[in-house]
């Protein structure tokens, strides 16, 4: 049985959170750069930037490891 035309789901989180966490990360970088942080406890450790950040690399991982067309 072939499944060719079917997508796996795990494409489509990596999209989503490769659109998202490069959201999250670029408003981090934002705030580093203009020096406006958010007012909460602990601004200073960058939440944005860590957790835009690894959101990124996870939904890059996700997206290439389980792209449509790929063999495997």
């Amino acid at each position: 049985m072939t499944t060719t035309g079917h997508s796996s789901i795990w494409f489509f989180i990596g999209i989503l959170l490769t659109v998202y966490g490069a959201m999250i990360f670029c408003y981090g970088l934002y705030e580093l750069a203009t020096g406006h942080l958010a007012n909460v406890v602990l601004a200073n450790l960058h939440a944005s930037v860590w957790w835009g950040g690894g959101m990124l690399i996870l939904g890059l991982f996700y997206g290439i490891r389980f792209r449509p067309g790929r063999n495997g």
